[in-house]
């Protein structure tokens, strides 16, 4: 089964729960978390009940993004229907979005998507309005306030291991000496990287490198490390780390109300291509 915690904030108490890396303690925050944890180990996924069939493999629309960054403009690639496993009425109101050189990832039909670049990772960005590329990389605009898609993979090995360790050590604990290696080499105090997780988050440990979220309106949390802003609506996702460095494949969903029943097959897309050996649901 999937490992479900539940944050609730006490208050001198310390953080310790079980992976299989060993023990993960925080003892020197003085406000820290209590859990709610069934006695299962990291990694487990929820067995399919007898009989029950998997959806049938069915095609989705293909969008090819235009991309900015680093060595100047990227056309949108070309691309044939995207094959996916998931209920084909919802099918009908996806897309399979991508930008050259950045992961794909469903979103409704009709949705407008840009891609960035650099030497620090790749980002695709989906949402209902016109995104404009002046935004993306001013250093001034906020980000996203409305329902919106975030899909972006960050390199360790490069200047995006700063934002890869901010997440390391908030959800995967056995990759602390990642962090504690990349706190020499900042230019930012220990406290920009607390290692516990945001106390509103939902967190799922589908196993010790992949971890579903959800952050709750109006509050920061995995969500809003993103382009997402806080809002009066949850950002859901997943964040999975990738190889050696490792890299950090991340995907933040807003939806508008209406649409939430598509944040669950978007989330196992994103699983489903980019984290070989994941167990489908």
């Amino acid at each position: 089964m999937d490992v479900r915690i539940n944050w609730l904030w006490t208050v001198g108490t310390h953080l310790s729960p079980c992976t299989s890396a060993g023990t993960w303690q925080v003892c020197e925050i003085l406000i820290s978390f209590t859990i709610v944890l069934p006695s299962l180990q990291f990694g487990q996924t929820i067995p399919q009940k007898s009989g029950q069939r998997a959806p049938a493999a069915v095609r989705v629309l293909f969008v090819g993004c235009n991309s900015d960054g680093q060595l100047g403009p990227v056309a949108a690639p070309r691309g044939a229907e995207k094959a996916v496993q998931m209920d084909a009425r919802a099918a009908k109101r996806l897309a399979y979005y991508r930008a050259e050189d950045a992961p794909g990832v469903l979103a409704p039909r009709g949705w407008y998507c840009f891609g960035a670049y650099g030497s620090n990772g790749s980002f695709l960005y989906v949402t209902p309005q016109p995104i404009k590329r002046d935004d993306l990389f001013s250093t001034t605009w906020g980000g996203f306030t409305g329902p919106a898609i975030q899909a972006s993979k960050t390199y360790g090995g490069t200047s995006g291991r700063f934002e890869v360790a901010k997440v390391i050590a908030r959800v995967f604990p056995a990759r602390k000496a990642f962090v504690e290696n990349v706190l020499k080499q900042a230019m930012a105090p220990a406290s920009d990287y607390p290692f516990a997780p945001f106390p509103k988050d939902s967190l799922i440990f589908k196993s010790d490198r992949i971890v579903e979220y959800q952050t709750p309106p109006r509050s920061e949390g995995l969500g809003t490390i993103s382009r997402l802003q806080a809002s009066d609506y949850p950002i859901s996702g997943v964040a999975i780390l990738q190889g050696e460095e490792p890299d950090l494949l991340f995907l933040a969903v807003r939806l508008p109300p209406g649409m939430n029943d598509l944040a669950l097959p978007i989330i196992q897309q994103v699983e489903g291509d980019d984290a070989p050996g994941l167990p489908k649901k």
